[in-house]
């Protein structure tokens, strides 16, 4: 059975837009590499903050310095998927080269490998 890969573009062009929208509430690309994106350090006067608004600044930016790797990481995860459908590779496990069960493309469009290495 023929993979729809329409399908699946689908459902990853809509993630990436919806990651895209998450990674700018919590940064901004990177202006030396669009690619990239970073953290915003909170807008405050250092100068004039009292302590606790310093440390809440800096646990704000830590937060979102997580987030923003995670939302990031999966950002990477689902271009890939669209540039191996482009490729014609798409759906097929990248550790056995065997295909990927639609079931587990369906519950993850950007899966990498089949059921069988989901843990390697």
């Amino acid at each position: 059975m023929e993979l729809n890969t329409t399908h699946f573009k689908d459902l990853l062009e809509a993630e990436l837009k919806v990651l895209e929208t998450e990674l700018a509430t919590v940064g901004r690309k990177n202006p030396t590499d669009s690619t990239d994106w970073e953290a915003v350090e909170p807008d405050m006067d250092m100068d004039k903050a009292d302590d606790n608004v310093v440390a809440d600044g800096i646990e704000e930016y830590e937060n979102n310095r997580g987030i923003l790797d995670q939302l990031e990481t999966r950002l990477n995860e689902v271009k890939s998927a669209l540039d191996k459908i482009e490729k014609g590779t798409y759906g097929v496990c990248e550790i056995s080269g065997q295909p990927i069960e639609e079931d587990r493309l369906e519950a993850n469009p950007a899966a990498r490998t089949c059921k069988a290495h989901m843990n390697d």
